[in-house]
């Protein structure tokens, strides 16, 4: 089932993020903070969003989470672990799924799945029969003999999610799973990743389309220039902005942030341990 906030359900965080800065050098523009200062937590059972226009952090909040950045500042953990201090407990501990991370060509279906499953420590015992329940669950077995770059786009999109949990982890990153998928590929990518939600799995999703948002995420966090606007539920959202639409939400607290660029937003402009502009976080 998936989380709820209810009274007395403080679980532990799968995913634990505070203050988490990154910044990069640019020699025209300086010192560049592509995510600055960020705080928020993703529980089991749940589906976090981070909803941002193209630039606005997402990416890079993702990448630091799997190891494959260093932040600047600030820490972040995935399940207990810390990512700078245990990269690799926390590499087995979470999938990482975007529509860009390209699978080996010169594999087959199977060969790939089984290789993700070694490579993140699932126990050698298990492999196949965890692979063979993989392909029975995305329909692969018809093609789980051809080469990966013989296949369909829709035929990789499945086998890249059986990459993504192939170590079964407890955490999975979602980002912007449904660029370049058509119609009947997204809805099935939003239906699976509902799927594991339902499994308990903490899933965190960025995305810049609203409809899926709305449709999958139990909180949603807004990001604009690496900050972190608002925190809450859909709900909780329209609540403190008077507005129905998170299109209209996601605007209204994009302007009212652009308002302010001239001016020195000073640390804890954004109200609250983990959002927003009054948005209560829903921990």
């Amino acid at each position: 089932m998936a989380w709820s906030k209810g009274e007395g359900m403080t679980p532990r965080p799968a995913v634990d993020v505070r203050d988490l800065r990154k910044s990069f050098w640019d020699e025209g523009r300086g010192e560049v903070r592509a995510v600055d200062g960020l705080s928020f937590t993703c529980h089991p059972g749940e589906v976090f969003g981070l909803l941002g226009a193209n630039g606005a952090g997402k990416t890079t909040t993702l990448r630091m989470l799997s190891t494959v950045l260093r932040p600047t500042g600030g820490s972040a953990r995935v399940m207990g672990h810390e990512v700078q201090e245990a990269p690799e407990r926390v590499r087995r501990s979470l999938g990482f799924y975007s529509a860009s991370t390209a699978l080996y060509p010169r594999l087959n279906g199977r060969e790939t799945l089984e290789f993700f499953a070694r490579i993140n420590g699932y126990p050698e015992e298990r492999v196949r029969g965890r692979v063979q329940s993989l392909i029975d669950r995305f329909g692969i077995g018809e093609y789980e003999k051809a080469r990966v770059e013989k296949l369909s786009s829709g035929m990789k999109q499945k086998v890249s999610i059986a990459r993504t949990i192939a170590h079964d982890p407890p955490v999975l990153i979602f980002d912007e799973p449904t660029v370049g998928l058509d119609v009947l590929n997204a809805l099935e990518m939003v239906q699976v990743i509902r799927e594991l939600r339902d499994e308990g799995k903490a899933i965190l999703f960025s995305s810049h389309i609203m409809s899926e948002v709305e449709k999958l995420c139990d909180r949603i966090g807004i990001v604009h220039r690496g900050r972190l606007l608002a925190l809450g539920t859909l709900d909780e959202l329209r609540e403190a902005t008077g507005l129905h639409y998170l299109e209209d939400i996601f605007v209204s607290h994009v302007t009212a942030a652009e308002g302010l660029a001239g001016s020195e937003l000073v640390e804890g402009d954004a109200g609250g341990e983990e959002g927003g502009t009054g948005v209560e976080a829903a921990d």
